[in-house]
């Protein structure tokens, strides 16, 4: 069963928070960095909840410092496992009233709604954050909210996004954030990765 922490409870019901939402930032594998666009669409959030495949764990220490006050919450995806970063398979966190659950959400097929349903069921939350699939969702399913941030840096297909959570009264509203500005770097990036590796093979020595 996997490895899952025990309730987080922030603010009071009522209040009024606002939450960032970001998963699959591949930094040093597939991306250089974040683009200074996720910056800007959190300067304000309280909260930011990150779905994992963070990569490079750089990644959560600056985004610690978007704001002095604000609180940053991750868990393992399915790349971070093999850059050894020592995080939870699962969180839950009641934020002013509305319990949601965090999760990298690597299930198959990839993005399969009734698999996420059932996640967020065993989790017990009004909201599951989930990431992996590197495509925004926002989908209420038997009065529980899925949704997923997409990718701000290797998105497939979409436009790279992060996203941003209201809470109200105990009610959730969402924004879906593009971020336009990186999707040339990450490929060429990754085009550089490539040429360095494709360099590597031109000098292997083969056994004798």
């Amino acid at each position: 069963m996997d490895k899952i922490m025990e309730d987080n409870v922030f603010g009071v019901y009522g209040s009024k928070y606002l939450v960032g939402l970001i998963s699959d930032t591949h930094v040093s594998d597939r991306a250089k960095e974040l683009p200074a666009t996720v910056f800007t669409a959190f300067k304000d959030v309280d909260f930011i909840l990150h779905a994992g495949d963070i990569i490079y764990n750089d990644v959560l220490e600056k985004l610690k410092k978007v704001t002095p006050e604000v609180k940053v919450f991750a868990v393992l995806g399915n790349m971070d496992s093999i850059y050894d970063l020592d995080l939870e398979e699962s969180k839950v966190l009641t934020i002013g009233g509305v319990k949601i659950g965090l999760k990298h959400g690597q299930v198959r097929p990839k993005g399969d709604i009734k698999q996420l349903e059932s996640i967020a069921r065993e989790l017990d939350v009004d909201v599951l954050v989930s990431g992996h699939t590197h495509k925004p969702l926002i989908e209420k399913v038997n009065n529980i909210t899925l949704v997923n941030p997409g990718s701000p840096t290797v998105p497939r297909i979409d436009d790279p996004t992060v996203m941003l959570m209201k809470i109200e009264d105990g009610e959730v509203d969402f924004e879906l954030v593009k971020i336009a500005e990186l999707t040339c770097s990450s490929i060429n990036f990754a085009n550089e990765k490539k040429k360095e590796e494709d360099n590597k093979s031109l000098f292997y020595q083969f056994p004798d």
